[in-house]
């Protein structure tokens, strides 16, 4: 299982997720050029995602790159195991018909912390810090509309609304 930080460093790219997919996919490393053709997304977007994942240590720009047939970004150790666990996730949002562009910057955190149970909106709110409340307003209304998420309201003065993991939010956060 994914850590928290992990997560939260796989939801911050758009294209972080399914570039580590297919880094696993293509053998721990590929070219630039088949990896943008391979997840089909803009130049500057692919390029973000690399940055953010050579930071984060996840990938690493091959010293002996110059050959044709050398792969230019390689899944280090630790990248390799979340790698692994990309594929998962992205096998499954695939399942759920759920593309990168489904995926907001604190859908796969809020769906990390809703696995265990349902939560108020403050409690999210804490423990999904330094997320903003209309983001995390924004990325519940949108995973309440891919039915990954339900709200019920709990007969309490006052009555609060209270999140959870429906049955495809599960499978998410189990693939997590």
């Amino acid at each position: 299982m994914l850590a928290i930080e992990e997560v939260r460093t796989l939801g911050e790219r758009r294209w972080a997720l399914p570039l580590l997919a297919a880094l696993a996919a293509e053998g721990g490393g590929a070219r630039f050029v088949v990896l943008l053709n391979r997840l089909g997304c803009a130049r500057s977007a692919l390029a973000s995602a690399l940055d953010h994942l050579t930071a984060a240590g996840w990938i690493e720009r091959n010293t002996g790159h110059g050959h044709p047939l050398r792969p230019e970004y390689l899944l280090t150790a630790s990248g390799a195991a979340v790698a692994e666990r990309a594929g998962r996730i992205e096998a499954v949002s695939t399942t759920l018909g759920l593309g990168p562009q489904s995926f907001q910057r604190w859908t796969l955190p809020l769906a990390y912390e809703l696995r265990g149970s349902a939560r108020r909106f403050t409690q999210l709110k804490t423990e999904l810090a330094p997320a903003t409340p209309r983001a995390l307003s924004l990325t519940l209304k949108q995973m309440m509309g891919q039915e990954l998420v339900s709200r019920a309201i709990v007969e309490d003065f006052p009555p609060a609304p209270i999140y959870g993991l429906t049955a495809r939010g599960q499978e998410l956060a189990q693939a997590i």
